[in-house]
């Protein structure tokens, strides 16, 4: 049933914080338990410029709550979504084991914890964008309010890069929460969640749906099964030893050959790969954000020593793999990348960066983009590069490869990441990986190294054949 609310006022007059904090029972509700279903989206990973994010059909959502720590851990179970019209690999239940306690993130998995210092403040947000956390962080933060024809409208600040604002309705519920964070490609972000349908869960009054969404597109869909004002019988919200002895990683960058003025760049989760030019530098793929970024360019200038960099190749827009661009902008490089993807960036990169203001948004340069269809060609007279789209791969639909033909190398990005060297073969089927080898297949590239910007090592074309034979036999 839907929760009455006698002490908020009629629709008429503003709900005050005190009315808002009596309907939802604020001072009674020390910690959350909520259990719920529905549908999560992975952020940054749209399958083309400007699409909503992927879904995922999620069996379990669970989520504790510690108010006073403030502390969180969300669970979720979950599996992807297969869209009409697009291969992708066979979808498998994902499992997450997420946290957040005082100024630390962390995961567990099966090994020990790991740290997540780049997700603490969106899972901080989650706390306060709760119905009964954002008015309780509202009062401790000396909320402004305000009469709207939403409602009363509430707005405080937490710190001098955290703001929030939120909708009380008639009743005293909070309706709708909006809060912004950092991320590399979108700059100051909005996060804004909604809540519908509140329902008293043994004494607890809390929305039955809810919805939230990131960067213009939902990130999550549930459907509230099930409410306690306490912690889940076992949880524990502390920080783990190994995660509070942690220290934050450093950005290295390592260098190996691949042939006369080539290398791959590598470290971490993703790479880079420096190719030299008679008076300029082209590096392959700015991942992740402008600390990599910065220790790329870093390394491409001890390689080659007095030569700028001129391009930076762009394999697809997914923010795993984009969020270093500005930086190489900021740097005087030229972003090539297919054209599709130039309005999504020149969009993305215009919003605000007040947060976390980046060196792009410190020189206020201007981007300089050199976008293509199909195929496109850099050279220096001397040394060629071939850019080519991959066409028809489930992963992305403004994908592309770098070839250099005189060197037989293959550059490309989460089409195949080669296992480590001692594991077992492939069995399941990747879609992806099929198609990247019809694609060498169909350019007729002549490859003897592939350099993925994903896994442990350089490989061969037989192994890409290799693996795309389990997937195809027709291919053998």
């Amino acid at each position: 049933m839907l929760v009455a609310c006698s002490t908020a006022g009629s629709s008429s007059e503003p709900v005050s914080l005190d009315q808002a904090s009596q309907a939802l029972k604020v001072s009674q509700t020390q910690a959350l338990h909520i259990e719920a279903t529905g549908r999560w989206f992975q952020f940054g990973q749209a399958p083309a410029p400007g699409l909503p994010w992927p879904a995922f059909d999620v069996s379990r959502y669970s989520a504790d709550i510690d108010y006073a720590a403030p502390a969180a851990r969300v669970q979720i179970t979950r599996q992807q979504v297969i869209e009409a019209g697009r291969e992708r690999p066979a979808p498998a239940d994902q499992s997450v084991d997420q946290y957040v306690a005082g100024t630390q993130a962390w995961n567990r998995g099966t090994a020990a914890a790991t740290t997540q210092p780049a997700a603490l403040a969106e899972r901080r947000a989650e706390i306060w964008s709760t119905p009964q956390g954002f008015v309780k962080a509202a009062q401790a933060h000396q909320a402004r309010t305000r009469a709207t024809g939403d409602g009363t409208e509430v707005s405080f600040d937490v710190d001098a890069k955290t703001h929030y604002v939120g909708w009380l309705n008639a009743r005293g519920e909070v309706s709708r929460v909006q809060t912004w964070v950092d991320t590399p490609v979108l700059g100051d972000t909005l996060v804004e969640t909604r809540f519908e349908a509140y329902q008293d869960f043994g004494g607890v009054p809390f929305p039955s749906r809810i919805v939230r969404s990131q960067g213009g597109h939902p990130v999550l869909e549930l459907k509230v099964a099930q409410v306690q004002a306490a912690l889940g019988a076992g949880t524990s919200l502390a920080v783990p030893a190994e995660v509070a002895s942690a220290r934050p990683a450093s950005v290295t960058v390592s260098s190996s050959k691949l042939a006369d003025g080539v290398y791959y760049l590598t470290g971490g989760t993703h790479h880079s790969v420096l190719i030299e030019q008679r008076d300029h530098l082209v590096i392959v793929e700015a991942p992740l954000n402008e600390e990599r970024s910065l220790a790329v360019i870093a390394k491409a200038r001890e390689r080659a020593p007095g030569k700028p960099i001129k391009y930076l190749v762009n394999t697809h827009a997914h923010f795993d793999h984009s969020g270093g661009l500005r930086t190489f902008a900021d740097a005087g490089a030229t972003i090539v990348t297919n054209a599709a993807n130039r309005p999504f960036y020149e969009q993305a990169w215009a919003a605000p960066r007040s947060i976390n203001p980046d060196q792009l948004a410190l020189s206020r340069k201007t981007p300089r983009f050199e976008t293509f269809t199909g195929k496109h060609v850099l050279s220096d007279g001397q040394r060629t590069i071939e850019i080519h789209d991959i066409a028809g791969n489930g992963h992305n639909d403004a994908f592309s490869l770098v070839y250099l033909p005189a060197e037989k190398v293959l550059v490309e990005a989460d089409a195949y990441t080669p296992p480590a060297a001692n594991a077992p073969a492939p069995t399941s089927r990747n879609p992806y990986t099929t198609n990247l080898y019809q694609n060498v297949l169909r350019l007729k590239l002549d490859v003897t190294q592939i350099a993925a910007l994903h896994g442990p090592r350089v490989v061969n074309l037989a192994e890409l054949r290799s693996a795309a034979e389990v997937a195809n036999t027709a291919l053998r």
